[in-house]
């Protein structure tokens, strides 16, 4: 793996040098666009609105627009000067519990790596937030945008989890929501008891990304020039009336599988 950020991580006044690696990689085909008329690939260009000619990337500078037509260009050292500590530096400034934070404020994972001469503050701290059963929360600047995070272990590493600032978090105010009425009492003692039916231990290798192969399989087959079956069908709406029916068979299909 390659480190994308390298700098210190914080608690109080220990400062453990780290460097970050994503945790996740993307699995998703790679689909190329192109001109439906004679299907030459598509290349994205960057236009310049005044003469419409291309510019080079390297001729591409970041620019604020402060007054009506009017910008100041910042480079990189400008976004460094804007707080020097804050880009090089991942500063826990407190903790908390994991299950206090809704899940919805977490965006992306990474994986903190101790420098050289840091693996013993890095361990303290990991080994802590065990005992502790709690969770580091720290600022940090990456992408020139400032970042909220969760510091956590996961078995012998340290885990960054990017979270979201609450003001970037929609409300649901606006949605049609149904009220608790809205569900009977013997409905819901139905459904839950399909819920302990397939209550399970969680085990992440169980699932797969199985469209992925799906749809490399209707590749395959236009490839080869051969008829494709759509696999599966769309699912269409239980009825109210036949909720609590649909509810049984659901409970019975499951106790005989187990």
């Amino acid at each position: 793996m390659r480190a994308i950020w390298t700098g210190a991580l914080s608690f109080g006044l220990v400062n453990i040098p780290i460097r970050l690696y994503s945790a996740t990689s993307g699995t998703e085909l790679d689909l190329t666009m192109l001109h439906k008329k004679d299907l030459s690939p598509i290349r994205y260009a960057r236009i310049c609105r005044a003469d419409g000619k291309e510019v080079p990337y390297e001729d591409i500078v970041k620019g604020y627009e402060y007054r009506k037509g009017d910008y100041v260009i910042l480079t990189d050292e400008d976004f460094k000067k804007a707080n020097v500590e804050k880009t090089k530096a991942i500063e826990i400034q407190e903790f908390a519990k994991e299950s206090e934070i809704d899940p919805i404020y977490f965006e992306k994972p990474y994986y903190l790596e101790p420098e050289k001469g840091a693996e013993k503050a890095y361990t303290l701290l990991r080994e802590s937030l065990k005992k502790s059963k709690k969770v580091g929360i720290a600022k940090f600047v990456l992408r020139n945008r400032e970042r909220l995070a969760a510091i956590k272990p996961s078995g012998n590493a340290l885990v960054l989890e990017q979270m979201r600032f609450e003001n970037e978090i929609r409300t649901p105010t606006e949605l049609n929501l149904p009220d608790a009425k809205k569900a009977g009492s013997k409905e819901i003692q139905m459904a839950l008891a399909l819920i302990e039916q397939l209550t399970e231990h969680f085990n992440p290798k169980a699932y797969k990304d199985t469209y992925h192969d799906e749809l490399k399989r209707v590749i395959e087959a236009k490839a080869k020039g051969k008829p494709i079956k759509a696999k599966g069908r769309e699912p269409k709406a239980t009825e109210v009336t036949d909720l609590m029916a649909m509810l049984k068979k659901s409970l019975e299909k499951e106790k005989a599988k187990a």
